[in-house]
């Protein structure tokens, strides 16, 4: 009877009903679509960096992993880790911050295809000259680019001669001597990646490695995925944080509204169920469903709208910015916005518990 009641009484005004339930499904979805957007984008940067087929990665002294910092890596580094047991192959890139979270990376296109087996063309070709630029397929979508036509880099035109499958270092890619010439960086580099006789022997170089040069970074490409988390990244953690913070303000705020504002509308209900005989607690019985049922319900369609914005991101931003469906978030969100919803329906609830049965049924 009471489940019956509560169904009544959000189908008694859908307007407002389904305004809740927008208002807690976005809340959800802007949890999940920020986690979604920061877990995708470093596991795409880490998916990128392991694609050039390397079992080691260095870095110069004092940079980080996660870093859009200019090259400072002499190339006569190559050399050197060349001569090292069971190294095989050297190859070092440049890159170069071209506003926002965008990069452009420079290149030795023989030496990253011996390492890699090279980019997969899905138009065009490698580079002929020196003003040539190669992009990745998300890239060119993203910008309505194609073989032929003209980006601007660095402020200059560079004319697009290859469209590449994604998933292999980089979405933007010059001749390294050329960047390198540009950006002031000659005979520098940003990231050394090592191939070695046998993936075996990683930990056997990387300690020699790290005994010779202990002051520059390294790492496994087994270290790397794990190294591009959340965690790691300076200040993410506390930006989603605050985000998850404004989410529950919002859906407390709107719950409240909701819920109060039906309390008010039903003054004569409650009334009239106190003067049937209900108790404050049967009242407050009937809020918190209501409240309840709108929370899980939200939640659900929260989970639903996470679909479209990574749709939305795939098809309007898919080189800026990839979303990753987190499942493992679904109860996290759920659970947030459940406690903000109860928590901005308890002084409604406690207003409705608390009326007078004769005050309210003179209520008009």
């Amino acid at each position: 009877m009471t489940n019956k009641l509560v169904l009544s009484n959000l189908k008694h005004r859908p307007v407002r009903t389904l305004l809740s339930l927008l208002a807690i499904g976005v809340e959800v979805c802007m949890m999940l679509t920020l986690v979604g957007l920061s877990e995708g984008m470093l596991e795409d940067a880490a998916r990128r960096a392991t694609g050039v087929g390397a079992d080691i990665l260095i870095r110069a002294p004092g940079t980080s992993l996660i870093s859009m910092s200019s090259a400072s890596l002499s190339e006569k580094y190559l050399s050197f880790f060349l001569e090292q047991p069971h190294v095989k192959l050297a190859v070092g890139t440049v890159e170069q911050p071209t506003g926002g979270v965008s990069t452009v990376t420079g290149l030795d296109l023989a030496e990253f295809n011996a390492m890699s087996g090279g980019f997969r063309f899905l138009a065009g070709r490698p580079f002929q000259s020196d003003r040539e630029v190669i992009v990745d397929e998300y890239y060119a979508r993203q910008n309505n680019l194609s073989v032929g036509s003209t980006l601007n880099l660095l402020n200059l035109e560079w004319r697009v001669c290859g469209i590449v499958e994604p998933g292999k270092l980089a979405r933007v890619v010059v001749q390294r001597r050329v960047l390198q010439d540009l950006t002031g960086s000659t005979g520098k580099l940003s990231r050394i990646f090592l191939k070695l006789d046998d993936p075996a022997n990683t930990d056997k170089v990387l300690a020699a490695l790290k005994e010779k040069l202990p002051d520059f970074p390294m790492y496994s490409m087994a270290e790397l995925t794990s190294l591009y988390s959340v965690s790691n990244v300076p200040g993410l953690s506390a930006f989603i944080a605050v985000i998850i913070a404004l989410s529950i303000i919002v859906g407390f705020l709107v719950v409240f509204l909701s819920m109060y504002t039906a309390v008010l509308e039903r003054t004569r209900e409650v009334g009239i169920l106190k003067a049937l005989g209900a108790s404050p607690f049967y009242i407050l019985n009937i809020i918190f469903r209501e409240t309840a049922i709108l929370a899980i319900a939200g939640s659900v369609l929260g989970i639903v709208l996470t679909y479209g914005s990574r749709w939305a991101v795939m098809v309007f931003a898919p080189a800026a910015l990839t979303q990753k469906i987190v499942p493992d978030w679904w109860p996290i969100a759920g659970a947030i916005a459940f406690a903000g919803a109860m928590l901005g329906a308890f002084y409604p609830a406690w207003k409705a518990a608390g009326q007078d049965a004769i005050e309210a049924l003179s209520y008009e």
